[in-house]
């Protein structure tokens, strides 16, 4: 197995920036995020940092752990462990000839990327926040109408209405699903896997751990899986299945679990630190927790009332 390190660098405009490989390497020609080999005696994060002195020549000051992946190619099997990297001192250039470019997350799907490099891809463009709609007969009137003044664009929305039958649930889904569509906004459906084909414009599954294993097998590469997740073997559980991303619940206690412990801020750092896949602060969020967790390695914060109260 080679070990590699590479990194997901954003820049002030949001922007990220992929290389073009060396034709003479393999899977030359293709698009990457910047990195290399982790070398004997190295960490992961003394070799992000010396693979983009050596490759870009900047000097990456603020990163944190964003995923690791396995892949297996014909004929070689690769582990890369990357980093979101959010600041860096010096100016990005191809430092050993190779062509750069600062690219919009929405143009990342233009280059060709090798196989690898598809759960890095969508881990990139993943937004702080990541939305849960309340249970229909939590709000005042139906979803729908809730939704209306709270759906903006570039939000990330999972639709969970566990109290309704499928066939509900469907009908809701296509709604919430243009309304979606109309904001710009992504939906992801909740539980019902095998919705995905008849909701063509939701993006993925959110689903709960005991239902996960069974998910895997229907999904494709190009939909996000979800797994909600609670302890240290759930997290693990979930990368081994393949979840794109988790929520990690209950950080704090809430009203609408009142009945599960909060495992409190040290537990939830502990618990992201192990972690091999982006992670969502679940239980008690709002708004004003984004920084926090991110200080602490997560991705950002989901949740229900609180977040979307802070989004009108």
């Amino acid at each position: 197995m080679l070990n590699v390190v590479a990194a997901v660098i954003h820049n002030p405009q949001d922007q990220i920036l992929i290389a073009q490989r060396p034709l003479h390497k393999h899977q030359g020609g293709l698009w990457e995020f910047s990195g290399g080999k982790i070398d004997d005696g190295e960490t992961a994060a003394q070799a992000l940092v010396r693979e983009l002195q050596e490759e870009l020549g900047i000097t990456a000051t603020q990163y944190r752990p964003l995923l690791t992946v396995e892949h297996h190619y014909s004929d070689k099997s690769v582990r890369l462990q990357i980093f979101r990297v959010t600041a860096f001192d010096g100016e990005a250039h191809g430092a050993e000839g190779q062509p750069t470019v600062w690219v919009s997350p929405q143009d990342l799907k233009n280059y060709s990327f090798p196989a690898a490099n598809i759960p890095i891809l969508k881990a990139a463009v993943l937004p702080d926040v990541y939305y849960i709609t309340p249970e229909p007969h939590e709000v005042d009137g139906d979803v729908l109408a809730w939704l209306q003044p709270r759906i903006q664009a570039g939000m990330w929305l999972v639709l969970r209405a566990k109290s309704l039958s499928k066939n509900d649930y469907f009908g809701l889904a296509q709604q919430v699903a243009t309304l979606c569509q109309q904001r710009q906004a992504s939906l992801l459906l909740h539980h019902h896997v095998d919705l995905l084909d008849r909701v063509p414009t939701a993006i993925g599954v959110h689903v709960p751990f005991a239902l996960a294993s069974v998910s895997t097998k229907i999904l494709t590469q190009h939909n996000y899986l979800v797994i909600s997740t609670h302890n240290a073997e759930e997290l693990e559980q979930a990368w081994q299945w393949g979840a794109d991303f988790v929520t990690l619940s209950p950080v704090q206690q809430t009203l609408s679990h009142p009945e599960q412990a909060a495992m409190g801020w040290s537990n939830f750092q502990l618990l992201v630190q192990q972690a091999k896949l982006p992670v969502y602060a679940l239980g008690g969020m709002t708004q004003q927790n984004i920084t926090q967790t991110q200080q602490l390695g997560a991705q950002g914060v989901a949740g229900i009332r609180g977040l979307f109260e802070g989004s009108r």
